[in-house]
């Protein structure tokens, strides 16, 4: 039987709800993390629309990118928009999950995706984001206690350096210390200066492990004052594989902002607001930065990487204006929905190898329905 927990457990190995922004909201919205599940059913936004799709195709969860419940609200009543979608899903039985900034920023996730649609194999991430902080450690031990308590820290947690675990260093040193009075030594005797043999045994741990190896120190630890440092370490992740927000890459043969702009077009999901350009529409376009979904927050950073154009969605009339004066490179602004629809087959593809049937939903959730364009308009003299 594969249940709710055994989906959104695969999800979040695939997308780590660490990653999400600290305004998001992601996982499980609304459902029983027991229940049976058979098929799956996949969406950029769970509309109402989306929601009875579900329901008829006989879906026990439904993922989303878009979370449902991401600003706050009062009552989920069945006379309420988002009260009604809740309604649905669950009177159908089907669970809601969001997968949402942590699939932005994952590897890979939703700007991967936008990234080979494009043209373009994904590199570093535009905005990059560390998913694990590393401390460094170094414990001062005697020597015949050190293999017990390292065990105890390795149980823990402490010592994993990518595909290798219990890694440590230590070497050999002379320690010295004078117990006052109230203290209770392992070795010496209050008042008199002790030393004797002692090993720094250094290591790395994730630093959202700090606190409770702290604890476990001092517990396995034999003195009942252990001498230790932890310093916070850089994030000196490789960028070509880092986690965080758009990716950046180059396309295989450089072509005009024109002819870029027309590709992109090709490749996304058609929508009436279509795909428009900012720059000089000859420039040559080699370097890419994309983000799916809204972008504009990131035009700062794009503007530092030296890229050729931007690829992202809902830009809006002053940042472009502003970020082209500045010297900013071209921008490609696509519909939101369509540069994140994409992602919906990777977010399949974590799910179809549990066993569950999958499906789907290609109802198109972007919200502009019609576009148009003077014709035979005589320009003004």
């Amino acid at each position: 039987m594969t249940s709710i927990a055994d989906i959104v457990d695969a999800l979040e190995r695939a997308y780590p709800p660490e990653l999400a922004e600290s305004w998001d909201s992601v996982g499980l919205i609304c459902g029983d993390p027991d229940a049976e599940v058979s098929r799956v059913a996949f969406a950029l936004d769970c509309t109402q629309a989306v929601a009875e799709r579900a329901v008829e195709l006989g879906a026990q969860l439904l993922v989303v990118h878009h979370p449902l419940l991401l600003r706050g609200v009062t009552s989920v009543a069945a006379h309420t928009p988002k009260g009604n979608v809740i309604h649905t899903l669950l009177t159908g039985g089907c669970a809601l999950f969001a997968a949402h900034t942590n699939a932005d920023s994952a590897r890979p996730g939703v700007s991967d995706k936008l990234a080979e649609l494009v043209g373009i194999t994904p590199g570093r991430p535009i905005r990059p984001v560390s998913a694990a902080t590393i401390d460094k450690w170094g414990v001062f031990v005697p020597p015949a206690d050190a293999d017990e308590l390292m065990s105890a820290l390795f149980a823990a947690g402490a010592g994993a350096l990518g595909n290798y675990r219990e890694c440590s260093f230590r070497w050999e040193g002379t320690g010295g210390f004078t117990p006052e009075d109230g203290a209770d030594p392992t070795d010496g005797e209050v008042g008199e200066h002790f030393t004797g043999a002692e090993l720094r045994i250094e290591f790395v741990a994730p630093a959202r492990l700090r606190r409770s190896l702290i604890d476990v120190l001092r517990s396995a630890h034999p003195y009942e004052e252990p001498a230790f440092d932890v310093v916070a370490q850089e994030d000196t992740a490789d960028l070509s594989q880092a986690t965080g927000l758009g990716r950046v890459g180059e396309l295989p043969e450089p072509m005009t902002l024109r002819e870029f702009t027309q590709q992109v077009a090709d490749a996304l999901p058609e929508t009436a607001w279509g795909v428009r350009a900012a720059g000089d529409p000859d420039a040559v376009v080699r370097t890419v930065a994309v983000s799916s979904g809204a972008g504009d927050s990131l035009l700062g950073d794009v503007a530092k990487l030296g890229v050729d154009a931007y690829v992202t969605s809902d830009l809006r009339h002053h940042p472009v204006d502003e970020h082209l004066r500045a010297g900013g490179p071209a921008v490609i602004d696509t519909a939101h929905w369509a540069s994140e629809f994409p992602w919906t087959s990777q977010a399949e593809s974590i799910v179809a190898p549990l066993g569950v049937d999958t499906r789907i939903i290609s109802i198109r959730t972007d919200p502009w329905t019609l576009s148009a364009h003077p014709h035979n308009r005589k320009e003004h003299q």
